[in-house]
């Protein structure tokens, strides 16, 4: 091997493999520090590129989710308020089957009335305070069913269908200025009722049925997301007990080759040895 004082070929090789060690190492700790064994599309384009694509899913399944606790809540509300509307028909019903007993007197069928008109009012305040977020699929207002977002590309819905039970509809032929003052009322006015409790106990199953669906679909989304998050982690995430181990051997191998670069930089001083008697 030529002695040089211009050029140290072991001080050379030396460097280069202490910079390949900290190299290592300063991509050890970024793996530490950031729990991700790929942080960046520097690191593997192709699976960066996935990972991002599952995240962008992941992300969009928030929204979904949102959106089907808002379509939860609204059944919620209206499910509530579709039974108390049951309730009020049966002890409509009560008020009605007394009325039309002939051998009332004048102020008890009056009493009956009042009764009787007080549960009409009551039933429209519960249907016009089914209301979530300005939803309400229980008083008319909305001209049609309401959709919500199922999936991440917002290309399939679910539907939340309109149960008009307000005084009036189609679900409720029961009016407002219905009376059971005279027998003749009571009799034509229980036919009506009888129809009405049927349809709305049919509308509040409906509701019932679709609350149960949605609920579902949101166990489903959450699992979903969760699954997509599991994905991802599998993907980009870092082993950290295999990172210590490196990062151990990788700060032993930097002292070696800090102490190797150290003797290839002493060894010119050999050359020094050979003009010392000179």
């Amino acid at each position: 091997m030529t002695l040089s004082v211009n050029t140290n070929q072991p001080a050379l090789i030396a460097l280069q493999n202490l910079n390949k060690t900290n190299d290592e190492m300063q991509g050890v700790q970024t793996r530490i520090n950031t729990g991700l064994a790929i942080s960046s599309a520097k690191d593997n384009a192709a699976v960066w590129s996935i990972a991002q694509d599952q995240q962008a899913d992941r992300s969009a399944l928030a929204s979904v989710k949102m959106s089907l606790d808002r379509a939860t809540s609204i059944a919620d509300v209206a499910l509530t308020a579709g039974e108390s509307v049951s309730d009020l028909l049966n002890l409509m019903r009560e008020k009605v089957v007394a009325a039309k007993d002939s051998s009332l007197s004048t102020q008890a069928r009056t009493a009956l009335n009042a009764d009787f008109q007080g549960l009409l009012s009551n039933l429209t305040q519960v249907v016009d305070s089914a209301t979530f977020d300005g939803a309400n699929i229980l008083d008319g207002s909305q001209t049609n069913a309401i959709t919500f977002l199922a999936d991440a590309d917002a290309q399939t819905v679910i539907s939340l269908n309109l149960q008009t039970l307000s005084l009036g509809s189609p679900k409720n032929s029961l009016l407002a200025g219905d009376s059971i003052a005279t027998l003749t009322q009571a009799t034509a006015v229980l036919a009506r009722l009888d129809t009405t409790i049927a349809t709305v106990n049919q509308a509040v199953g409906s509701i019932g049925s679709q609350a149960k669906q949605i609920d579902a679909h949101n166990t489903f989304v959450s699992k979903l997301s969760d699954v997509l998050e599991t994905g991802v982690g599998n993907l980009v995430d870092a082993d950290m007990a295999k990172e210590s181990a490196r990062l151990q051997a990788l700060q032993v191998k930097q002292q070696l080759g800090a102490q190797a670069l150290s003797i290839a930089n002493g060894a010119p001083q050999i050359i020094l040895s050979l003009f010392g008697n000179g």
